[in-house]
């Protein structure tokens, strides 16, 4: 169940940053609503995939290197994870398109963000 909250969360996300970053978009395999939605929920669902797997395993193998730069690497690696999101969902003919690297950095900070503030408002308030 949360896998599928964090899901529609980053979709959110999304479609916020698209609506911010000028190089990020999402390109729908048909132009109805409904597919829009889908595409969204498709490529949150590839970014998640992404991130969970060889995010991890890049920020544990270059840990050193977060270390140094004090944690400021962290921009570029987010930014090489959302340009493989975009190479990935290439391949289907659809999904996230961004311009340059420096979008995605750009992208991948702001989404970033959006992510963490719509977490802020729908995590549980805890009960002491």
């Amino acid at each position: 169940m949360r896998f599928i909250v964090k899901v529609i969360v980053i979709a959110l996300a999304l479609w916020l940053t698209t609506l911010i970053v000028s190089g990020v978009s999402v390109v729908p395999y048909e132009d109805t609503q409904l597919a829009t939605v889908l595409t969204y929920l498709l490529v949150a669902l590839i970014f998640g995939l992404v991130n969970a797997i060889i995010g991890n395993f890049i920020r544990i193998v270059a840990f050193p290197i977060y270390v140094l730069t004090l944690g400021l690497i962290s921009f570029i690696v987010n930014g090489l994870l959302l340009l493989l999101v975009d190479w990935i969902s290439d391949l289907m003919g659809f999904g996230l398109v961004v311009e340059s690297f420096w979008w995605g950095v750009l992208g991948a900070l702001v989404l970033g963000l959006i992510s963490w503030l719509i977490g802020l408002v729908l995590r549980p308030v805890s009960k002491d």
